[in-house]
């Protein structure tokens, strides 16, 4: 495992199982949990880490996860090495851990909407990676445009297809960006293309709350959930359920990295 200086040329995945191995390796896996929004991992000391399901790329038939059984009882350095697996399943598996070794509540988090600590400039054409549904109507009144890339055949209204994002993040001010793209693997070339932005935000309950992990690149904001209730939590995901359902259980918070210009 090479040093955190010596990886800061690697990718995002990269970095955060780089910056957590250390305390990784103490660390036990009690409950996985690979439910149809949202994976989750419990550790031994009932903390909990959440990321998004791609469940419409799921193989196989009948088992859908074969990269390491069985996951419970397992040192969570074994567990956070899926991560940087090609297989998104597997993947998720490997930033709920990560976010399950990070889930503590700190001094340093800002509680309340991602959108009360953005810088919004009414001159400002944002980029949204990621439908984030609840959020559109607000940008939209305080910024110039706004566009959404998501996984869409075709351009409707403000929604575009996923694949424009690299092409037009560079002409944005401010680029949203999902954490789910650490699971796809899409983020590092995501984060290029939003090189030039003057706020760039990595947001979602996938979201690694590791700024370090972030170090270099032009990622002004992190924001992301601190599980309360893990037990209750682990239930919706069992369930099927994501989160709106789960959010009375978590805190959602937010931490910028730098201030933006």
């Amino acid at each position: 495992m090479g040093s955190v200086e010596g990886n800061e040329s690697a990718g995002i995945a990269a970095r955060i199982i780089t910056h957590l191995h250390a305390s990784a390796r103490e660390a036990r896996v009690a409950d996985v949990r690979i439910g149809l929004g949202y994976t989750a991992v419990m550790l031994a000391d009932d903390r909990l880490g959440v990321a998004y399901t791609f469940r419409e790329e799921a193989k196989g038939c009948c088992s859908v996860f074969d990269a390491l059984r069985p996951l419970v009882g397992r040192a969570v350095s074994d567990v956070l090495h899926l991560l940087e697996s090609p297989d998104p399943i597997a993947a998720g598996v490997g930033l709920a851990c990560a976010n399950a070794l990070l889930n503590r509540d700190e001094d340093r988090f800002m509680g309340g909407d991602v959108l009360d600590h953005l810088d919004l400039r009414s001159g400002d054409h944002v980029g949204m990676v990621g439908d984030f549904r609840p959020l559109v109507a607000k940008i939209q009144k305080r910024v110039r445009s706004l566009s959404v890339f998501e996984r869409v055949g075709h351009p409707s209204g403000i929604l575009r297809p996923r694949e424009e994002a690299e092409d037009a993040l560079p002409r944005c001010h401010v680029a949203l960006i999902t954490a789910t793209s650490i699971v796809n693997h899409t983020i590092d070339r995501l984060l290029r293309a939003a090189s030039e932005c003057r706020e760039v935000a990595v947001l979602g309950a996938s979201t690694p709350l590791l700024p370090e992990a972030f170090a270099g690149e032009q990622v002004t904001m992190l924001s992301g959930v601190v599980v309360k209730d893990p037990h209750e939590v682990l239930r919706v995901i069992s369930e099927g359920g994501g989160m709106r359902l789960f959010s009375p259980h978590v805190r959602k918070v937010s931490l910028r990295t730098f201030s933006s210009l």
